[in-house]
């Protein structure tokens, strides 16, 4: 019975298609995205296509870039933002700060932003008074007017 379920699983990756490794831009990657989000069913969220470690599921995406890409790329769960290799820690980053904010805002009923400050910066301090972070960013952040997200971009 084993060999042949080992015989089936054979078979099956043998009719895999194979997808050439090639240099991939960011903007290839985002409009490949974009293609594969519309063909899920709506129940089924994007993050889907991120593992663990925050690295993309490239089989999934590989017929739709008609490659595997041969930088690593990352996508955070929490706003689907997506950063090259060298803005790895960025990515964990935002994805730590967004999910606090989310928690904060579900304890209190309130923004965790310092008190007055005009471009809504959040507050650290804050979200460490409920244990919410490990640590502290090296970056600030700042709430949007959008769905309460976060930036790393200071507005204007």
């Amino acid at each position: 019975m084993w060999k042949k379920n080992k015989n089936k699983k054979q078979k099956k990756q043998a009719k895999l298609p194979k997808y050439p490794i090639r240099d991939i831009p960011l903007f290839e990657l985002k409009k490949a995205i974009d293609k594969y989000s519309d063909q899920l069913p709506n129940q089924i969220p994007l993050s889907v296509i991120i593992n663990d470690d925050l690295t993309l599921n490239f089989q999934l995406l590989a017929p739709f870039l008609k490659g595997i890409p041969e930088q690593t790329y990352y996508m955070t769960r929490e706003t689907y933002d997506l950063f090259e290799e060298k803005d790895q820690q960025l990515a964990f980053d935002i994805d730590m700060i967004q999910k606090a904010v989310d928690d904060y805002m579900q304890q209190t009923k309130e923004l965790p932003v310092i008190n007055g400050d005009p471009y809504k910066k959040v507050s650290f301090f804050k979200l460490e008074k409920l244990n919410l972070i490990e640590y502290r960013p090296e970056l600030a952040f700042y709430l949007t007017d959008e769905e309460y997200l976060i930036t790393y971009k200071k507005p204007s």
